[in-house]
């Protein structure tokens, strides 16, 4: 359906190499090299900086990238389509999830896996600038990020729930005893949170920047368990979503606090690629997001 020149192209513009592209391929590093000199007397252009090693594309060769992942997508909508008056729904959902909703995102794969039984699913723990650039590299077909960060034109989200922060504190530090502590007082305690590449740790920054509490964390990382486990070590605090602990619960010895003066929270959702029409596995996957924000309003 579509021509495997095509799709060496995309494999070499994904791995920058043309050893890991032929591997990918599963052909020989001489055959795709062949491929993709054949796509170029093709068409016309160099698509390809040439040296001794990948040099990178040309200009038109990213225009024909582009042009080749939105012909490889609608390849495989057309598979889905058909599978689906078949079958049902078959193949395999792709997601990107920002590390703070990797917990709460199982309600609503377990619900489209219950529903498309068929289905496979890949969950990976991404930053949301990286699943948005999937995204639009058709590597992904959705993503579960912040509604604010994905106000970007191209694409679509459906928020599905809200959460709030609370501060994550040994249970015999100095804020023992309380119900709730200020954004202020949290800048104070030695923190450890998630990396400034995370939009979490990006909110989290303009909440301190807006009450004038600069705050320098001792620890960074890029996972949320991570932090539950240097937290329960007792020497750490740190601020998470309530949805967090929800799903996997709070480490002995450690208490959450809620946090106020702001008191904020903030919308999390399903971000798509706008297509017209959607591929059949993301429409269903966007009516599963639908169904659970609906559920989580009702119980809210």
């Amino acid at each position: 359906m579509i021509s495997r020149k095509y799709l060496y192209l995309i494999a070499l513009a994904r791995e920058k190499h043309f050893g890991r592209a032929a591997a990918a391929c599963h052909v020989s590093p001489s055959t795709l090299s062949a491929a993709i000199r054949d796509l170029e007397s093709e068409l016309g252009v160099a698509v390809v900086e040439r040296g001794n090693q990948f040099g990178g594309l040309t200009p038109e060769g990213r225009s024909v990238v582009e042009y080749a992942q939105r012909m490889a997508a609608s390849a495989e909508d057309l598979k889905q389509e058909l599978a689906a008056l078949r079958d049902g729904l078959t193949g395999r959902l792709r997601l990107g999830v920002i590390p703070t909703a990797l917990t709460v995102v199982a309600s609503l794969t377990a619900s489209f896996s219950r529903r498309h039984s068929q289905v496979t699913a890949e969950v990976l723990s991404l930053a949301t600038d990286e699943i948005l650039a999937r995204l639009r590299r058709f590597e992904l077909d959705a993503g579960i990020v912040y509604v604010e960060s994905a106000q970007v034109a191209g694409f679509d989200i459906v928020p599905i729930w809200r959460e709030r922060h609370v501060l994550l504190t040994g249970a015999d530090g100095s804020f023992a005893g309380r119900e709730t502590v200020n954004w202020s007082e949290a800048a104070a305690v030695p923190l450890c949170l998630l990396t400034p590449d995370m939009q979490n740790r990006k909110t989290i920054d303009a909440v301190f920047e807006k009450v004038g509490a600069g705050v320098a964390p001792m620890l960074e990382t890029n996972s949320i368990i991570s932090i539950l486990a240097h937290v329960g070590s007792g020497h750490w605090s740190s601020i998470v979503p309530r949805s967090v602990l929800d799903q996997v619960g709070i480490p002995p010895r450690v208490i959450a606090i809620e946090l106020v003066e702001p008191s904020v929270d903030w919308a999390t959702g399903l971000v798509t690629l706008v297509r017209e029409p959607q591929a059949p596995m993301v429409a269903a996957l966007i009516a599963e997001a639908r169904a659970l924000a609906e559920s989580f309003d009702k119980s809210a």
